[in-house]
């Protein structure tokens, strides 16, 4: 019986990243599907930068990224605009929402785009009931993270690359979140890559890495 290995969702091979100074080198990565992967580190180590490297929206000086198994630096722009659009889902500490739009026209915008529905559940869960219908600008920057959150899980992305997604929320819904996070990866075969300060909610996700004088370290 020839054996076939699991295909990985994300595949990064020997990266390495300078500006002024060199950020990483040499990182290797491999996640399955259904893992939660979490990145650590003191602030200015380079996990945001790593993240974009990951997530196809910085190319790296040297290195592979491979997601869903296509060499994502070597593709053309239009399948690399397709994947980012039906494949990946972006969460950054800029929430980059229709400001002209109201909440719940933003999350229609990812709802038309992938051809899924809305899903009011979610919508309860982070708490948005009260403000759906409110513009994006009439809201704190609080419920613009939540509403940044359920606009990516509209669109039921195999990946979710996710910078501080908690830190402009209170406890109880930062960890409701991270519950939405957990369940959705399970129920969607999905992954999660998240960075974070928090290492009590680092420390939930199935492996930890931790990025320290250039090196990614596994330490869970």
């Amino acid at each position: 019986m020839s054996y076939t290995s699991p295909m990985k969702i994300l595949e990064a091979t020997a990266l390495s990243h300078k500006f002024e100074y060199p950020l990483f080198s040499d990182i290797d990565l491999s996640i399955e599907p259904g893992e939660t992967v979490a990145i650590i580190g003191e602030s200015g180590c380079g996990k945001s930068t790593l993240l974009h490297t990951l997530s196809t929206l910085l190319k790296p000086n040297s290195g592979e990224v491979k997601l869903l198994e296509k060499d994502i630096y070597s593709l053309k722009d239009r399948d690399l605009v397709a994947m980012r659009r039906d494949e990946l889902g972006l969460i950054f500490q800029s929430h980059y929402l229709f400001k002209g739009f109201s909440a719940y026209e933003n999350l229609e915008v990812a709802s038309l785009l992938a051809s899924e529905p809305v899903d009011d559940r979610l919508i309860g869960r982070l708490g948005l009931n009260d403000v759906i219908n409110m513009k994006v600008t009439q809201l704190s920057g609080g419920q613009q993270q939540r509403i940044s959150i359920a606009r990516v899980l509209t669109k039921k992305p195999r990946i979710i690359f996710a910078d501080e997604p908690t830190g402009n929320l209170d406890n109880n819904t930062s960890l409701e979140v991270m519950n939405i996070f957990e369940e959705y990866v399970k129920e969607h075969e999905a992954v999660l890559v998240l960075v974070t300060h928090n290492e009590e909610f680092a420390h939930r996700c199935d492996k930890v890495y931790r990025l320290h004088e250039r090196i990614l370290k596994q330490v869970k």
